[in-house]
């Protein structure tokens, strides 16, 4: 598990500096590629749930047994190899540095007063429809963005990477791809892609509802003490339609002093979600900022996290 801690500090520290550029060669485009061609040959008929099941198991199969492969034989020629392996799959399976900057895109034409660049940019990290929202709703979809996405796109990769090491770092990273690209409850989706929906709700349980209770620890809300802060955030977190999403938005509405949540249109189809914190605050542009601060420090705080469990796991295995 050392081996395993050395990687996902490296990991994060590449994921910080270099993030992921566009032009790079990167396994979650290739897993895509594999989902999309699945997705085109089984997607239809019946069975359409046995045949959505058979597309996860046959992603998750392939996607481990490269990344096992890679990972040991590299361990086989030397450790620093294996380190080096490891760190390098377990940085594209976490966002935090892509995530920050998508988030920046929308900020800074919304400060420039430049509403059409802000909607077009929101609609690059967000599925509902965003032709017609105001500045304040701009602002919501992206706050909301980025706190489902810290457990996502960050925490939680890491948390399965000290684990498993970076195979079921990428595998969770295959997971949680297979549900966004066909975990949708609509009528081409409904049935294929409920193993891909179940099974990344599953993966995340543990870390998104770790992730929000380290957020409320490790930040002072902004208009409320600390402990109405957790009491909204167990309140609301089974607010939202995900299971797990609604930890992550409702930690970040209660350290905020807003509301999220709320009437959104995907496709001109009205969705009312039910509101998670209290609307003490009016959402405006730099609650962008102060969320990515959130995300950059929740990371930091995850990351020593998770070195503690893994310290306290070897103390253990020293002693007994």
């Amino acid at each position: 598990m050392e081996y395993h801690l050395i990687a996902i500090f490296i990991a994060v520290l590449i994921d910080f500096i270099i993030g992921d550029p566009p032009a790079w060669p990167h396994p979650v485009k290739w897993i895509g590629s594999g989902i999309s061609l699945l997705e085109k040959l089984l997607n239809k008929g019946i069975s359409r749930k046995s045949k959505g099941l058979i597309m996860v198991f046959l992603i998750i199969s392939v996607v481990f047994l490269v990344s096992f492969s890679l990972v040991w034989l590299c361990y086989l020629i030397h450790p620093v190899l294996g380190i080096a392996a490891e760190a390098i799959i377990i940085s594209t399976a976490i966002a935090q540095k892509g995530l920050k900057q998508a988030a920046l895109e929308v900020y800074q034409p919304l400060k420039n007063g430049n509403m059409v660049d802000a909607r077009l940019k929101l609609s690059y990290i967000v599925g509902r429809d965003t032709e017609n929202l105001n500045k304040e709703e701009v602002v919501r979809g992206t706050v909301e963005t980025v706190a489902e996405n810290i457990s996502d796109g960050v925490t939680a990769p890491l948390f399965w990477g000290l684990i498993g090491g970076a195979p079921i770092a990428i595998v969770y990273r295959a997971i949680n791809t297979c549900d966004s690209m066909v975990g949708y409850k609509n009528e081409k989706f409904q049935d294929f892609g409920w193993a891909a929906a179940r099974l990344d709700d599953l993966v995340n349980w543990i870390p998104s509802r770790l992730t929000a209770i380290m957020i409320m620890s490790g930040h002072k809300p902004a208009c409320m003490s600390r402990k109405q802060g957790f009491r909204i955030l167990f309140r609301d977190a089974k607010r939202h339609p995900s299971p797990n999403s609604g930890w992550l938005e409702a930690a970040i509405a209660s350290l905020l002093g807003v509301q999220l949540g709320g009437v959104n249109y995907y496709k001109g189809i009205i969705s009312n979600r039910q509101t998670m914190g209290e609307p003490i605050l009016r959402l405006n542009e730099e609650h962008i900022i102060k969320t990515n601060s959130i995300l950059t420090r929740t990371t930091i705080l995850f990351l020593l996290f998770i070195s503690m469990g893994g310290l306290l796991y070897e103390l253990a295995g020293t002693w007994f």
